[in-house]
């Protein structure tokens, strides 16, 4: 991680944080960097419904063609919008302005590369460096200068994609979808509607400041009432940029990413299509998915958090699902990045083709349970060498045996450490989690 970009782009307030000049000025070096060989490069750029939104998109543009690219306005789309389009329709990169789940008042930049995967860290430093002003690039002048255009088609072209690549029919499902007031606003109704289902919609009026608010992927509640009240066959819940997806079954229970991987998982396993029949997950899945893998003989790898991380691994050795509990799913043989959308397809045609409930799909997991908390500190890596605090983590493990376990960690976008306990109760749990938070308190790391 370099000094603005973390695991997931650079993040933060917007005009605090992130500013315009920081936009303006990520858009200049991508534009000179990727037009030095040709007239103009070809750059494709999308956002959220978030307030800030259009400004970080304009600036990036800005600064884009000032420096010599063609850019591709996409306006709110999904974030693997941008992935795919970027893969498939020639452009040499592409940006999303989104800050994903978090609050309205914040922003983010992502920037993916030519294959439509998160761009190397080593061109991600080179940025810095441009921000930073220790390095300057050439303005464009008389031909040389770019211009912007508005790509509607875009949109079109992915979500016809996604009905090509899972053509399952829906009639007959009565579907719910909170939209998290979110980019999935632009394609999740519209998708599942021409695909069959019936289709109710929630948190689908975004106004700039409402994403995330109570609503989506991290805020579910309103979804899990709304599914039952209705009798609906399923929930599909989506975070602010639509890459990640948790369901509710129609007994209003949470299906989150740990729950989608083990029916996944198993369902590719009995079409034959599991390659090398492995499942990739993060050291945050929970230690029952672990278990019901195993009971199942399904194989599974450890990667660190992060769906770049997840991405890495199996594109290293071939896999073709992995994913994260949060519900950042990635289906390789299709895709790069995690797609809420994308994922909820597959769940669908799962039922569909087993005629099987998530209830049923489900059985034979058991989630453990899990509590983190977040300690904000003053300097991560201080409390991470402690030795004491080692010794307390190790005592931590040594009661927990194989009935459950201890993660501490460092957060990959803000300064926090956080420690998660899976046990056999949620009492054990929390005793357990802060006999290592009250440690770092008492020590003086916490600010």
């Amino acid at each position: 991680m370099g000094k603005y970009f973390g695991t997931d782009g650079v993040r933060g307030r917007a005009n605090e944080q992130l500013t315009l000049d920081m936009a303006v000025r990520i858009g200049q070096w991508l534009g000179w960097y990727y037009s030095q060989n040709k007239a103009h490069a070809k750059i494709l750029i999308g956002r959220d419904t978030r307030l800030s939104g259009s400004m970080f998109e304009l600036g990036l543009a800005a600064g884009a063609v000032s420096t010599g690219a063609d850019v591709y306005l996409l306006g709110v789309c999904p974030t693997p919008a941008i992935s795919y389009l970027v893969r498939n329709e020639d452009f040499d990169c592409g940006i999303m302005v989104s800050a994903s789940h978090n609050p309205f008042y914040d922003n983010g930049i992502k920037v993916f590369n030519h294959l439509g995967i998160k761009m190397e860290e080593e061109i991600l430093l080179q940025i810095e460096d441009y921000i930073d002003g220790l390095t300057e690039v050439p303005l464009a002048t008389g031909e040389k200068v770019g211009e912007y255009f508005d790509w509607n088609t875009g949109l079109e072209l992915y979500i016809s994609w996604l009905k090509k690549t899972i053509p399952v029919d829906l009639t007959g499902m009565h579907i719910a979808v909170d939209l998290a007031n979110g980019s999935a606003c632009s394609t999740a109704v519209e998708t599942l509607d021409a695909l069959g289902a019936t289709v109710d919609a929630i948190n689908a009026a975004p106004n700039g400041v409402n994403i995330n608010f109570k609503a989506g992927s991290t805020h579910p509640e309103g979804l899990q009432r709304f599914v039952v009240e209705n009798q609906c066959d399923i929930g599909l819940a989506f975070d602010g940029d639509a890459d990640r997806l948790i369901a509710v079954d129609s007994d209003g229970r949470l299906i989150n990413g740990d729950y989608i991987l083990y029916i996944l998982g198993k369902y590719l396993q009995s079409e034959g299509h599991l390659a090398n029949n492995m499942v990739v997950t993060t050291v945050m899945a929970n230690l029952g998915l672990y278990k019901a893998l195993d009971k199942n003989s399904i194989d599974y790898i450890q990667t660190p958090v992060g769906d770049k991380y997840v991405l890495e691994e199996m594109m290293k050795n071939n896999y073709w699902i992995g994913g994260e509990q949060s519900g950042h799913i990635i289906f390789l043989e299709d895709e790069v990045t995690g797609d809420g959308l994308f994922t909820g397809l597959k769940l669908l045609q799962c039922m569909k083709a087993t005629g099987k409930t998530v209830q049923e799909l489900s059985k034979g997991l058991y989630i453990y349970p899990q509590l983190l908390e977040n300690v904000e500190v003053v300097d991560k890596n201080i409390v991470l060498d402690d030795s004491d605090i080692q010794a307390k983590v190790q005592e931590v493990a040594d009661l927990l045996g194989d009935d459950g376990r201890i993660l501490v960690r460092p957060s990959g976008t803000e300064p926090l450490i956080r420690v998660m306990v899976e046990a056999a109760t949620d009492q054990l749990c929390a005793d357990c989690v802060h006999m290592v938070t009250d440690l770092i308190q008492e020590k003086g790391y916490a600010r």
